[in-house]
């Protein structure tokens, strides 16, 4: 028998410490619902879970986003709603005053009131926001006027433009020599947001110079202008070459180019989202603001620039809500994975009640064990003062 160290004492001991940390782990996971309260509980599985809940929580919000994306579809159509019932009582107007029945200042009437509803149609265009965003006046649109004539649709995209200056050159020389004159035009690649853009430079094409002889009178050479780089040499025998000009133009070239459309993040992770485009539906946009009844003949055309603007609006809000539906089935698959992800989160963070209280019950049940039987262990020393006696 030994005294100094009590190994039955220090087992027992051992026992009753782990019981009790094991019962004080349950009670944690129990009070907490967690089966991971820390990463030393799971590491990898604090990892994973952690990923999960970052996907949820975006999910979640991408469904906010959504719901917030109809609000502002909804906010538009009705304003495009508004303007339909306008343009319909414009084209009401304009089929009144084509019946020969009206005077003159009958229509005159009719024009008054016609001047309110295109003012009408524009503030509507003009004040119709969204959390002080414009919709519906054109800044949404991706269209954007080019220099001239032409315009550059880029299906919600902007572009700035700015000109390039014409080059000028003269051709001169004297009677009976030989007149040359050298243009060297260099285009290179011109690097913009969003690409790189070739840029192109034309003469003025189809257009004929004709050099009449001075010297020869009745002499003539005729020059075809053409696209592209050429040489050009203008000579004759007794022809003299004075003050002949010719012209080289280039087209516009990129300054800046970048995204204006309605961008909607409708997802989780980067590049989960969806544009909305929203054309000018100003009276200048769809044509009526210059809209005329003031005579028979005027109101019979405003009929058909009237029927036009409201095929437009009408293209539009159906376009709107086509978005509106895109966006109402993408909040319903959004909420179909979040169920599912949370799902899969929870079998790997929560706890198993029943399981957890089980393993509570067993390590308390072992820890009064302990606790009677480290009481004995320490009893067992006692039996050396018989062998003294």
């Amino acid at each position: 028998m030994r005294i100094n160290h009590n190994i039955a004492a220090l087992n027992t001991h051992r026992q009753l410490t782990g019981a009790t940390a094991g019962q004080g782990k349950s009670m944690e996971k129990l009070s907490s619902g967690l089966r991971i309260n820390r990463a030393g509980d799971d590491a990898a599985g604090l990892a994973i879970s952690e990923k999960m809940r970052g996907q949820i929580r975006g999910l979640e919000m991408g469904s906010k986003n959504a719901q917030d994306g109809i609000s502002l579809i909804q906010t538009a159509e009705g304003a495009l709603n508004e303007s339909h019932t306008i343009l319909q009582r414009m084209r009401e107007l304009a089929v009144q005053s084509s019946n020969d029945s009206n005077t003159d200042a009958d229509r005159k009437e009719l024009q008054k009131e016609m001047d309110q509803l295109i003012g009408e149609i524009d503030r509507i265009g003009n004040t119709t926001e969204f959390n002080t965003k414009k919709l519906i006046d054109g800044s949404k649109s991706g269209v954007t006027e080019l220099l001239g004539n032409v315009k550059f649709d880029n299906q919600g995209d902007e572009a700035l433009f700015s000109a390039i200056t014409a080059t000028n050159a003269s051709v001169a020389g004297t009677a009976g020599t030989e007149a040359n004159e050298t243009i060297n035009v260099k285009i290179t690649d011109y690097d913009a947001t969003g690409g790189t853009f070739s840029l192109e430079w034309t003469t003025q094409s189809g257009e004929t110079k004709t050099i009449t002889g001075i010297a020869d009178t009745g002499g003539a050479q005729t020059i075809q202008t053409a696209n592209g780089s050429y040489s050009l040499t203008l000579g004759a025998i007794g022809v003299e070459d004075i003050g002949k000009e010719a012209t080289f133009t280039s087209r516009a070239s990129v300054e800046e180019y970048k995204n204006n459309a309605l961008t909607f993040q409708i997802g989780a992770n980067s590049s989960q989202t969806m544009n909305v485009e929203i054309n000018d539906m100003r009276a200048s946009a769809l044509h009526v603001d210059n809209i005329d009844v003031s005579s028979a003949a005027s109101a019979e055309a405003s009929i058909s620039a009237i029927n036009k603007a409201v095929e437009d609006v009408s293209a539009q809000r159906s376009k709107l809500g086509a978005f509106q539906n895109r966006l109402e089935h993408t909040i319903n698959n959004l909420g179909t994975s979040q169920e599912n992800l949370t799902a899969a989160e929870s079998r790997i963070r929560d706890v198993d009640m029943a399981k957890e209280m089980m393993e509570q019950t067993k390590n308390s049940i072992l820890a009064q064990a302990a606790q009677a039987m480290l009481a004995q262990a320490n009893q067992q020393p006692q039996g050396v003062l018989q062998l003294l006696r």
